[in-house]
């Protein structure tokens, strides 16, 4: 038999032939007018108000009070209409809004329910865009805000994420995407250490930071400390950068000229020694240590038979670091003599000594690593009138990166000294010294290359003696970390 109701909302039919139809399909418009778009002025008024405005709408607690309410039961809906009430039943599913609390209800077996309350055990949620089978949760959006419930809304103030895997061998990871394609990797991938990779296209992947989960230790594949370098070949001032933890420092003085050989018409001549290499020097500070910004003062390179100046660093006034000046060489007549080596932390190479009965003495080279090279000897004339050649200048750098002193004149100047052929080094080769002359003035000794390194002596002469070559300026090189 069929029913004169509709199934779900319990709209009443208008049946065939029947008189004041108009009853029947106003009572089926007030149902509609309350289960469409529902609203309710509230949930928790027990009372049955005295007074309501016409189509005011309740949901009923429990126990409600009142001539009319009381007959009714939980959870029905109550409608103020022409100065009476109107029962109305919710079915299940029915979604209403709650004016006085500014919530949203939905009507389950078990009564009205926040909706959230409703959300549980979804197998998708899209917002803004289509949740699939891979992506069950899916959001399309500009922004997104997590915020910390405080104590004063219940909460403890904390905001805790929490993910997790099934297993070790498993993956928990953040995935990063540039145009659906991956750029990195932060998480526990494949096992339950801490790594974060990166890549170009998605395709290929390299780790760039694992850290061991037993023991806390990092590991950075490709390295990960910020590095430069600063080379100071003038006097002033040096601010380390703000990254900067760490300053490695080397330090040259100057290096000193070579001695003057020696002239006369007869007996024993002698050129003077080549000159000592300036002093090396290295230190190894924390910034944080240091006392204020650092001021560098460069020793020049000594003249002909003058000393070459120091280097010195000082901060507010402090001398923290000083590499000393190499000597000059011993000038002639009565004999040359090798230059001294500076006296700082790890001495300059001395420089060669002069000789009337060989060729003089090749300045010294790789003493002390990285050290520059000393200057060569110049060559002297002896009483039987035969002129020596001047020793070649000492080496300056290390062993994979070599300054090469310069060639020993032969009854001739010396050659300059060179420069280190790679940036890894700075310390120069030595002046070569002057070869001796039979006749007029002696040839001058060679100047020395690169920073740091001595001159060669000059060779010895008839008439007059050859000046000695020029040492090199000091230099400071810092070796920034952080």
């Amino acid at each position: 038999m069929a029913s004169n109701h509709s199934a779900r909302l319990d709209l009443p039919y208008l049946a065939a032939g029947q008189l004041q139809k108009h009853v029947t399909l106003n009572e089926a418009l007030t149902r509609l007018d309350v289960l469409a778009q529902t609203a309710v002025v509230s949930r928790t008024v027990v009372a049955q108000p005295a007074d309501p405005d016409d189509g005011a709408l309740y949901i009923l607690p429990a126990t409600p009070t009142g001539a009319v309410w009381s007959a009714w039961s939980e959870g029905d809906l109550a409608r103020a209409e022409l100065g009476g009430w109107t029962r109305v039943p919710a079915p299940v599913g029915t979604l209403a809004v709650v004016l006085d609390e500014s919530a949203f209800v939905v009507r389950g077996d078990d009564g009205w329910t926040p909706f959230p309350v409703r959300l549980q055990d979804l197998t998708g949620f899209g917002l803004n865009t289509t949740a699939d089978a891979e992506n069950p949760f899916a959001a399309r959006l500009n922004k997104a805000l997590w915020t910390a419930l405080s104590t004063g809304d219940g909460g403890d103030g904390d905001l805790r994420f929490t993910f997790n895997k099934a297993g070790a061998a498993d993956v928990l990871s953040l995935l990063f995407q540039s145009g659906y394609g991956g750029r990195a990797e932060l998480g526990l991938i494949g096992d339950d250490d801490l790594r974060l990779k990166v890549s170009p296209d998605g395709g290929t992947w390299r780790e760039a930071l694992r850290i061991d989960k037993d023991d806390a230790r990092v590991w950075f594949s490709h390295g990960a400390t910020r590095a430069e370098t600063v080379r100071l070949t003038a006097g002033g001032d040096f601010i380390a950068p703000d990254w900067a933890r760490l300053l490695i420092v080397t330090a040259l003085g100057g290096g000193g000229g070579g001695g003057a050989g020696a002239s006369g018409a007869s007996g024993v001549r002698q050129g003077g020694g080549g000159g000592g290499g300036g002093g090396l020097s290295r230190a190894v500070w924390r910034v944080e240590d240091l006392p204020g910004h650092l001021t560098v003062t460069l020793g020049a390179g000594g003249a002909s038979g003058v000393a070459g100046g120091e280097t010195l660093i000082t901060a507010s006034g402090v001398t923290l670091l000083t590499a000393r000046g190499g000597q000059p060489g011993a000038s002639g007549p009565a004999g040359g003599a090798a230059g001294a080596a500076g006296p700082g932390i790890h001495g300059g190479n001395p420089g060669g000594a002069a000789s009337a009965i060989a060729t003089a003495e090749t300045g010294r080279s790789l003493e002390s690593p990285g050290s520059p090279g000393g200057g060569g000897g110049g060559g002297g004339l002896d009483a039987g009138g035969v002129a020596r050649a001047g020793g070649p200048g000492g080496a300056g750098g290390v062993l994979a990166c070599l300054a090469s002193g310069g060639a020993g004149g032969v009854s001739m100047a010396g050659s300059s000294g060179s420069a280190p052929a790679s940036s890894i080094a700075v310390a120069g080769g030595g002046g070569g010294g002057a070869g001796a002359v039979t006749s007029g003035a002696g040839p001058s000794g060679g100047v020395a290359g690169g920073y740091g390194a001595g001159g060669g002596g000059g060779g010895a002469g008839v008439s007059s003696g050859g000046a000695g070559g020029a040492g090199s300026g000091g230099v400071v090189v810092i070796l920034i970390q952080g």
